[in-house]
């Protein structure tokens, strides 16, 4: 039996009126909180094994059970794919076929391991965050990740972004976020050619329209 997916519903109609005020805030102050032990054990751990090959890297960002990194790892077999998502349970969920041997995934906090590989000089060549936590309500604007303190650094990360997402106004604001960081970036409503994660699935058998938007962060 097919579930249907529940439209978002946002007391927002347009861009949150305070976003270049926030944006323009976390530019101006670096965002300084201590790193967590496990994160950094993590992102070391990482570290060594990309120093073993030298690959180009795609960044699978809120990555959840790994099914979009996975699909990635075999669409770049010649790039390291990381996958980087907060929750162990869904890291852990089997899936056919095994990891590829290019295949990268851990547990950590993104907002520490942004700060990290930007500390270690990473460049990310391709970086996707498809689906995030849409937060609607406007009182959460700084729990998006164009508001959260550490959206300079994921700029600065480079590569060739994407974001999708079935709520329009989020990407929106993403771009007139990364305007402020003189980045462009293009939007467009998408079908996809192949489902890259469940949530893409059941929004596209729900009916709702799906939004992309890339930008070339190099």
């Amino acid at each position: 039996m097919q579930t249907s997916s529940r439209q978002i519903e946002s007391n927002q109609t347009g861009p949150h009126d305070r976003l270049q005020e926030t944006v323009l805030k976390h530019v101006e102050k670096p965002f300084l909180k201590p790193i967590a032990d496990h994160t950094q054990r993590v992102f070391d751990q990482i570290q060594t094994q990309l120093d073993t090959l030298k690959r180009p890297m795609v960044f699978d960002s809120c990555c959840g059970v790994g099914d979009s990194s996975r699909a990635l790892a075999k669409e770049y077999p010649d790039h390291w794919v990381i996958g980087i998502d907060k929750s162990a349970n869904r890291l852990a969920r089997e899936r056919e076929g095994g990891q590829p041997e290019n295949l990268i995934m851990a547990r950590a906090d993104l907002n520490d391991f942004y700060r990290l590989a930007q500390g270690a000089g990473w460049r990310f060549d391709r970086h996707y965050i498809l689906y995030p936590n849409p937060w609607p309500k406007s009182v959460h604007l700084g729990k998006r990740w164009h508001g959260a303190p550490v959206f300079p650094v994921i700029a600065a990360l480079g590569g060739k972004l994407e974001l999708r997402s079935n709520w329009k106004l989020y990407l929106e604001e993403f771009a007139i976020a990364l305007g402020f960081l003189d980045h462009t970036s293009e939007l467009a409503q998408f079908v996809p050619e192949k489902f890259l994660t469940a949530f893409e699935k059941k929004f596209h058998e729900s009916d709702q329209p799906l939004w992309r938007l890339t930008a070339n962060l190099a």
